[in-house]
C-alpha cells in the first residue's frame, strides 16, 4: 500500500481533532465524516442514533464484514453554575479530574455560542492553597473558570450558559519530525482517519472487495453503547478499529498495530484473532497481541445488542489513553497493511 494513504489517514485524523465532538454532541463530527466517505463516490448515511454507516461495496453478501471506529470522545457538561459564576462539570465518558487540570476548554451553549474557559483546581494558586498538592482531583474539586467577566451565577446566566451545555477540551494536536503524533482524542479519530485512508485506497486503486465490506462509525462508543445498533443485514463478522493499548505489562508500541486477545469484556473470537494475525504476516505488518486489562469496544456493545457475529479488535498503538495520547505515524501504516492482508486486497 502506497504510504500516501498513510499519509491521507493522518490529515484526516487532523481535520476531524479539529471538530470537536464528546459523546452527545456529534452532528458536525458526524456530517463531515460522512462528506468524506461521499467525495470517495461511497454511499454514507446518517443512521437515527447519529453515527455513519458506509458502504464500501463488495461481493458476498451473505458473509459481510463491518468495521467499527467511534468519532465520540471524552468531554464534560456543565452540571452546575456556582454562586461565583464558575461552573461545576460532569464528566462525558472516562475524562479524569486529574487529566482536565489546567486544560483550555470550549463551552458550547444550545444558543450558539461559544465561550473560551480553563478547567482548573478550585482555588488554584498555589500561593494561597497550602492544601493544593494534597488534594484529590476529582469533578468535585475542579471547575471552569470562564474567561468572561463573571463572578455570579447570574453573571454566567447572561452569556447564556446552562445546565446540560457541552464543555470541549482543547486536543493540542501535534505531529513531530520524528513521526509522533499527539492529541487529546486519538481515541479513537484515529481510526476514524485510518478507515477513511483505507477507503480512498480502495476507492483510487479500484479494489474489488472479496465480501461485502460495511463501514460505521459510531457516537457513543466512550458511553458503552456506540456499536449496539445499525449492524446490516449479512454480517458475520465484525472488527473494531480502535486504539491499541501501549503501556507496561504490554507487547504493543506507538509504531505498530496491535491486535488484541482479550480485554475486559472477555476474548475476541479465536478465529478472528487468528486471521488477523495471518493478515498482519502476510502484509508484512509490524504487530503485537496482546490483553487489555481495563478495556471495552464497539463491538462488544454489538454482540450485547444480540447480533450473531464473529468480532475482532485492532488498533494503532497509543499511549496515555485517555489523557494527552501519543501514537505515531508508523502504527497508522501497520494499521493499514492489517485491512488490506484481512480483505486481501
Amino acid at each position: 500500500m502506497d504510504k500516501k494513504y498513510t499519509q491521507y489517514a493522518w490529515e484526516m485524523t487532523e481535520a476531524l481533532l479539529s471538530i470537536d465532538s464528546p459523546s452527545g454532541y456529534t452532528c458536525r463530527a458526524a456530517a463531515w465524516v460522512r462528506e468524506q466517505f461521499e467525495k470517495m463516490g461511497f454511499c454514507a448515511e446518517i443512521t437515527t442514533k447519529g453515527g455513519v454507516l458506509v458502504d464500501l461495496g463488495g461481493a458476498n453478501e451473505d458473509d459481510a464484514l463491518l468495521l467499527e471506529a467511534h468519532a465520540d470522545t471524552l468531554g464534560a457538561m456543565v452540571a452546575e453554575i456556582k454562586g461565583n459564576g464558575r461552573l461545576r462539570l460532569s464528566p462525558l465518558g472516562g475524562m479524569s479530574a486529574n487529566n482536565a487540570e489546567a486544560e483550555n476548554v470550549r463551552v458550547y451553549t444550545r444558543g450558539g455560542q461559544v465561550l473560551e474557559g480553563t478547567c482548573q483546581l478550585c482555588n488554584a494558586s498555589v500561593h494561597v492553597n497550602k492544601d493544593y498538592s494534597e488534594t484529590k482531583r476529582s469533578f468535585d474539586t475542579v471547575e471552569i473558570v470562564l474567561d468572561e467577566d463573571v463572578s455570579s451565577a447570574a453573571d454566567t446566566k447572561a452569556l447564556g450558559i446552562e445546565v446540560g451545555d457541552i464543555i470541549c477540551f482543547d486536543p493540542r494536536t501535534r505531529r513531530t519530525a520524528s513521526g509522533y503524533l499527539k492529541s487529546r482524542f486519538l481515541d479513537d479519530k484515529l481510526s476514524v482517519g485510518i478507515l477513511l485512508g483505507f477507503a480512498k485506497y480502495v476507492s483510487e486503486q479500484k479494489k474489488q472487495l472479496s465480501r461485502k465490506t460495511y463501514v460505521h462509525i459510531t457516537v457513543y462508543e466512550e458511553v458503552g453503547h456506540g456499536g449496539s445498533a445499525s449492524v446490516p443485514a449479512g454480517v458475520t463478522e465484525a472488527i473494531s478499529v480502535d486504539m491499541g493499548c501501549v503501556g507496561d505489562g504490554l507487547n504493543c508500541t506507538e509504531k505498530q498495530v496491535s491486535i488484541c486477545a482479550k480485554d475486559s469484556g472477555g476474548p475476541y473470537s479465536y478465529e478472528v484473532v487468528g486471521k488477523l494475525i495471518e493478515a498482519a504476516k502476510k502484509t508484512g505488518a509490524d504487530y503485537a497481541v496482546d490483553v487489555y486489562p481495563y478495556y471495552g469496544s464497539d463491538v462488544e456493545a454489538t454482540l450485547r445488542g444480540g447480533v450473531d457475529i464473529r468480532h475482532g479488535l485492532i488498533g494503532a498503538g497509543v499511549y496515555a489513553s485517555h489523557g494527552y495520547e501519543r501514537s505515531h505515524i508508523s502504527g497508522i501504516e501497520n494499521t493499514l497493511k492489517v485491512l488490506k492482508g484481512y480483505l486481501d486486497v
